[in-house]
């Protein structure tokens, strides 16, 4: 029984509190934790307090419209639901109430290569812009056959993540001998042979990770994967203006701005200090979009002032789910929303394309505010 009670909770922040209450040690840390020191999962955080605003006043915000278009699919707002791996180890319906939320909100859900509903399973909750994260598999028939499945599913992107030939150090995992819980499969390769994450002597998914994902993989392999489907591809985990530049080259359809939320690789920037470099490099050739640290609609809006297209929030899905279900979900999505809105209000934008850099200050700037 959770001391928190739903009705009492006002911001999004809130849910992780009642999360960690409802759920096993191993569950609620294999969600919550980052990699090693886990500097980078405050700085995700803690970084957007050092970016300030300039509102602009009596501007008429009697209508404020936070609906935008998204790789061509038109959504209610820039707020998207990242893929964040086992959602039934935080509730039941995992993925299924997921999708449903999202597609209520109108927005977009990004299903995990590693989730605990197939494909299919979350196509049949209903209509609602889908896309598919994907890792590369060491055998590239089983990605063949997922990818294939997506498309056929009606999921309408690929997000193919690239930060992550080895899993990161978490140390929590390590304590716990994580493993995915025996009723739980990875739904999308159950008969393929590769549906469990077993006992190891540290971590059960760094195991599966070194035992399963392909570390050759490399920019070539964008062109494979756009051989073997028509979906765009996203590429997710680009921290740098460097690899921006290949991203494009290589015909990426967009980029996610992503540091795997603090999980991989520790003392990388926090993804709102990177996403101004890697906007600039891509010089509005494709959409960049951002993760990583989103709790407020605040945090929404000067991720768009600084050059994101949108954002996908991860973590306040999983513990609004572990919390509430369904209901939880579509909570943090409506919080957010409001948040964003009024935001946008106060800030003296009617619409997402009055949303501004002039509208934000930041440490790296050379206006006065930034040196505050």
């Amino acid at each position: 029984m959770s001391s928190v009670r739903m009705d009492s909770i006002t911001n999004v922040i809130e849910y992780e509190a009642a999360a960690r209450e409802k759920l096993p040690k191993m569950v609620y840390d294999y969600y919550a934790s980052g990699a090693e020191d886990q500097w980078t999962l405050q700085e995700n955080r803690n970084a957007f307090s050092r970016i300030l605003f300039r509102p602009r006043i009596l501007v008429d915000v009697s209508n404020v419209d936070l609906s935008t278009t998204i790789m061509g699919f038109k959504i209610s707002m820039p707020i998207m639901v990242a893929p964040t791996a086992m959602q039934k180890m935080a509730h039941p319906e995992g993925e299924l109430a997921t999708a449903r939320a999202a597609s209520a909100a109108g927005t977009i859900m990004t299903l995990s290569s590693w989730a605990t509903s197939s494909v299919e399973e979350v196509a049949s909750t209903g209509p609602g812009t889908r896309f598919f994260q994907l890792y590369v598999f060491k055998d590239r028939s089983v990605v063949q056959q997922v990818v294939k499945r997506a498309e056929r599913a009606g999921f309408k992107a690929i997000a193919l993540t690239v930060d992550t030939p080895r899993l990161g150090r978490r140390e929590a995992d390590i304590k716990n001998r994580f493993v995915l819980p025996s009723n739980l499969t990875l739904k999308n390769y159950e008969g393929l042979d590769l549906g469990t994450i077993d006992s190891a002597n540290d971590s059960g998914l760094a195991a599966y990770v070194s035992e399963q994902i392909d570390r050759s993989l490399n920019w070539k392999d964008i062109k494979w994967l756009q051989s073997i489907t028509k979906l765009p591809i996203l590429v997710k985990g680009v921290l740098t203006a460097e690899d921006a530049h290949l991203a494009v080259q290589a015909g990426a359809a967009g980029i996610i701005v992503s540091n795997h939320g603090a999980r991989q690789l520790d003392y990388v920037p926090a993804t709102i200090v990177a996403l101004e470099e890697v906007v600039k490099a891509v010089e509005g050739r494709v959409p960049v979009f951002l993760d990583g640290g989103i709790r407020r609609g605040t945090d929404v809006f000067k991720a768009l002032a600084l050059g994101a297209s949108g954002v996908f929030i991860g973590r306040p899905v999983l513990f609004a789910l572990a919390a509430d279900g369904e209901a939880g979900v579509r909570k943090v999505l409506e919080m957010l929303r409001n948040e964003f809105e009024l935001t946008m209000a106060l800030s003296g934008c009617r619409s997402i394309a009055e949303i501004s850099r002039r509208h934000v200050v930041a440490p790296w700037d050379t206006h006065a505010w930034a040196r505050l």
